[in-house]
């Protein structure tokens, strides 16, 4: 599973970019001078044809950066929506940058598609309203494209609704990672246009999580790996009792045990990538096994990161606190570990035992 050349040159295009231009400001060079936004989207639509892979180097270095930019809702969960769907007019747009999508889906804090409560009802003209609330939306307040899951007659369905048309209201949130804006949308009858077949949407949802946990799972690993890296330099540096903390037994072992719980959550991720990559038709069991596994490994080694700086640790002025905040938001989206490993149990009992 070794990475080819350019998607090293990619990993090194992105975190040199990243280098110079943090913040949001990093969004434009991203998609204009890189490409980034287009990397899974086919070239007939604008876009450089690559697949998971990629999107894995690309969301890797994003999460070692913490990058502010609106990558995992736009160019991986709405941009997979409408490919699912086949809606590929809005594709150039998204695979340029020049467009930023939402993917209004989550309900109470479930992602499962099941669970979507908001409706669509169809006027006797022909058109489609949608009513409820979303939480969790990605970049919602700021998004050029609405892409929303509400349920049909038919089932879980999903619309393209205009951003700023009628019924449609979008409250910024504050969530605990300031670095991933999120949103609530309200929808009052907003009037929206049915993407691909009636009652599809839960097919579509099903693929996008499992996408979306891929992704999430590679930035998880990118941003624990940092951690490390800012743990184990900082043991080096700190003395204390005339010695360099690294020096001290137990500390080698905390940190021994955080680069286990990387390298693993590595392994788990590109993996599940690969499969990906494959066309596995089991990728939901590699999708849920990554996203839990990587979940529980970025929280405890962004933990130990928070013990090992001591008092600094928790200071506006220090990093450790961001990615403490990132590791804890990153496990609630597209699921927590507990339930992406109930999935996995499921799964698991629907294959025949070998006699």
């Amino acid at each position: 599973m070794r990475p080819t050349d350019e998607q090293e040159e990619l990993r090194a295009a992105v975190r040199q970019l990243l280098a110079r231009q943090p913040g949001p400001d990093a969004w434009g060079p991203l998609t204009g001078q890189i490409g980034a936004a287009g990397l899974a989207v086919p070239e007939e639509y604008g876009g450089a044809g690559c697949g998971p892979l990629e999107v894995h180097v690309v969301m890797e270095e994003l999460g070692r950066a913490l990058a502010p930019v609106p990558y995992l809702g736009s160019a991986v969960l709405t941009t997979q929506a409408l490919l699912a769907c086949g809606d590929t007019a809005p594709l150039p747009a998204l695979a340029q940058g020049t467009a930023v999508g939402a993917l209004a889906w989550a309900e109470n804090g479930s992602w499962e598609p099941a669970a979507v409560r908001a409706t669509a009802c169809r006027t006797p003209d022909g058109d489609w309203r949608l009513t409820g609330v979303k939480d969790h939306v990605l970049d919602g307040a700021d998004a050029d494209l609405l892409v929303v899951a509400a349920r049909t007659d038919a089932g879980v369905s999903l619309f393209r609704v205009p951003v700023d048309g009628p019924g449609v209201r979008r409250e910024s949130l504050v969530p605990m990672d300031a670095t991933r804006p999120q949103a609530r949308v309200v929808l009052d009858g907003a009037t929206g246009r049915l993407l691909g077949a009636d009652g599809d949407g839960g097919r579509v949802l099903a693929r996008v999580r499992d996408l979306g946990c891929l992704a999430l799972a590679a930035e998880q690993v990118g941003a624990a790996e940092r951690c490390l890296e800012l743990t184990v330099a900082h043991a080096r540096e700190r003395v204390q009792f005339g010695r360099p903390i690294g020096s001290f037994q137990a500390v080698k072992h905390r940190l021994a045990d955080a680069y286990v719980r990387v390298e693993a959550a590595r392994s788990i991720a590109l993996g599940a990538a690969h499969a990906a990559a494959a066309g596995a038709p089991d990728l939901p069991r590699f999708a849920a096994a990554a996203k839990s596994a990587c979940s529980e490994a970025f929280s405890a080694v962004a933990g130990e990161t928070i013990q090992l700086h001591g008092g600094i640790g928790i200071t506006w002025e220090h990093d450790a606190h961001r990615y403490f905040k990132r590791a804890h938001g990153s496990a609630q989206l597209l699921g927590t570990p507990a339930e992406h490993r109930r999935r996995l149990a499921d799964a698991l009992e629907l294959v025949p035992l070998v006699k």
